[in-house]
């Protein structure tokens, strides 16, 4: 349940349809996410191997006998990411337990892409899938910013269930993509037909993200929300930019990511640019933090070098932060092509550092950039239109 993840856009989906009059239940493995008011959460078991690394699956070695378990040890051991196969098929034996006493009329499958979607077809029940973006995209990032062959072995062998979610996905019986970057990229790289690809934007709760007016705006801070592991992210990037105005401008730059042994990329990074004094790290942070630090902070950046949708940008305009955001996958979308905040080319630090320098000294502009964010989110992304279009496309399919 952090922005971005998988268990917010299952959380924010499950309540629209839900308050639309609908049963929903959802099949979650660990860690497991919140379930709203009146919808069921049965959850799978996994050992969770990519949060807890692979040791922790010894504290029960009888869990080995399970072919499901052993599989997903031995694939972490060899450098693979089993979960989205391992998952699925735990999804469809669980389908499959429930379908004799629920009958449901569809499943939605939330970019997991493994071959138990295929099995849960052969129940009679039609399976729809959402695709943020192909995975691909990732792992080319990944290849482009990894230093040694031998990073870049790892990273191949790692992202090789995408091949599983490339066979997959064409085989569902449509596939809802949540801009129209990235069901051009889901058309391109996975070969899905048009005639299954339906666009269904990603909402934003707009009780929830708006401007705290008790809080007040820290002069010249700056911040990201991001999973900076991932190299897509742009973390570079904006770190570079961060260091080209530290002579001139008193920035400071707030990184809400988790912090510890699982987040080295960024801090590495902060160390080699000499950015120590410039940079700080939140960790991960409640929903009710998180709007707090988008209401402080006076300028939000998404320095991405692709995004399938963009939910910190646009949750920042939400709060009446004005955004900075590369012209990167689904950003202009999100921005309204630069209406609502300043687009610039990704995987270029100078141009970042400009319009960084550009807003930091510019109040007027700052404010009118927040308010017609506020306004865009409000007509265009809400949760409720969001369930209405993806009912029409269960319509289709049941």
């Amino acid at each position: 349940m952090y922005c971005g993840g998988q268990g917010y856009y299952v959380y924010y989906l499950a309540k629209a349809l839900r308050n639309l009059g609908h049963e929903v239940h959802v099949m979650a493995g660990p860690p497991y996410p919140l379930a709203p008011d009146g919808v069921k959460l049965h959850k799978l078991e996994g050992l969770n191997l990519y949060e807890t690394k692979a040791l922790s699956s010894l504290k029960d070695p009888l869990r080995m006998l399970n072919p499901l378990d052993f599989y997903e040890v031995a694939a972490k051991h060899a450098g693979m990411f089993p979960e989205i196969f391992t998952f699925s098929m735990r999804a469809y034996l669980k389908l499959r337990e429930l379908a004799p006493t629920l009958k449901f009329d569809v499943v939605h499958d939330n970019q997991t892409l493994g071959y138990g979607l295929l099995m849960m077809k052969s129940l009679g029940v039609p399976v729809v899938a959402t695709i943020h973006h192909p995975i691909p995209i990732d792992m080319q990032a990944d290849l482009a910013q990894a230093r040694r062959f031998s990073s870049k072995f790892k990273r191949i062998i790692f992202y090789s269930f995408s091949i599983m979610q490339g066979v997959v996905s064409k085989r569902m019986d449509r596939v809802i993509t949540v801009s129209k970057s990235s069901a051009n990229d889901v058309m391109r790289i996975f070969h899905v037909p048009q005639s299954k690809v339906r666009i269904v934007h990603n909402g934003i709760d707009i009780d929830i993200f708006k401007k705290v007016d008790h809080i007040e705006k820290e002069p010249n801070r700056v911040i990201v929300v991001a999973n900076t592991e991932d190299r897509k992210k742009g973390i570079i990037y904006l770190l570079k930019a961060i260091q080209l105005l530290k002579d001139d401008t008193d920035v400071k730059l707030t990184i809400v990511d988790r912090i510890g042994e699982h987040t080295k990329y960024a801090p590495r990074l902060v160390r080699e640019l000499g950015l120590e004094d410039r940079v700080t790290f939140t960790g991960r942070l409640s929903t009710e933090e998180l709007v707090k630090r988008y209401s402080a902070a006076e300028v939000a950046v998404t320095a991405s070098l692709y995004e399938g949708f963009g939910l910190p940008c646009a949750e920042a305009m939400s709060c009446g932060t004005p955004v900075i955001a590369t012209k990167a996958g689904a950003l202009p979308e999100v921005v309204g092509n630069g209406s609502a905040g300043v687009l610039v080319p990704p995987e270029d630090p100078v141009a970042l550092a400009v319009a960084i320098r550009q807003l930091l000294s510019d109040k007027p502009l700052r404010q009118r950039l927040g308010q017609a964010g506020r306004k865009r989110i409000e007509e265009s992304f809400s949760w409720e239109d969001a369930a209405k279009r993806t009912l029409e496309i269960y319509k289709e399919v049941v």
